[in-house]
């Protein structure tokens, strides 16, 4: 599991807390419903299938670069599966905020918010700020609970975005093979919970 990244929950790995909250996050966020999501993976499907470039229609080309960037902030290529870009999230993002108005003001507000803040600490928007001085902004408001009240804004925008994140990298191709998910699989013989899972959870079966 990819260890790094912020997850916004103290003693879990970052994938650990966004798997948690991807599957909600959407109703949650923007009160978006599961046909919302299917839909929108299958519009990627459908862009990645014509090999074709990608021309955000929503996001604007800075938008659209900080977007991208953020993203595989949140979830970072490791050696078990590829980034959120990898995974088509910020193309999921974009027919998502075409196909809901509502989630389109929070989300510019803050991509805008973010830009605001680096450039009134290091005078550069977030692309054009370093890495320390982009983990240093992020870290800020990752925490909710320990973010100061001026942060109200960037809590709330990077909760959302994380959360759509999640959401849009767990539906996809990429992070349903990270979740090792199995499907309707027919099971000839039951053997019990998996030894991994059974030591992830720290439990076993008694003698």
């Amino acid at each position: 599991m990819k260890k790094d990244g912020r997850d916004g929950k103290a003693g879990m790995t970052r994938r650990d807390a966004i798997v948690g909250i991807g599957l909600a996050a959407l109703t949650t966020a923007f009160k978006w419903t599961p046909r919302d999501v299917a839909h929108a993976r299958r519009l990627v499907r459908e862009a990645v299938k014509a090999q074709t470039a990608y021309a955000p229609s929503f996001f604007t080309p800075h938008e659209w670069e900080t977007v991208r960037m953020l993203a595989d902030l949140v979830i970072p290529k490791d050696e078990r599966s590829g980034s959120a870009t990898d995974a088509g999230v910020p193309e999921f993002m974009d027919f998502m905020m075409n196909d809901r108005a509502d989630g389109q003001i929070p989300m510019r507000g803050g991509l805008a918010w973010l830009d605001a803040e680096c450039y009134d600490r290091n005078g550069k928007t977030f692309v054009g700020s370093t890495d320390a001085e982009r983990t240093a902004v992020l870290d800020d408001v990752a925490w909710p609970k320990k973010a100061k009240p001026v942060l109200s804004q960037g809590v709330a925008f990077f909760n959302m975005f994380r959360d759509l994140t999640a959401s849009g990298f767990w539906s996809s191709k990429i992070g349903i093979a990270d979740l090792d998910y199995q499907g309707n699989t027919y099971v000839a013989e039951w053997k019990g919970c998996p030894d991994e899972a059974l030591r992830k959870l720290g439990v076993k079966y008694e003698s």
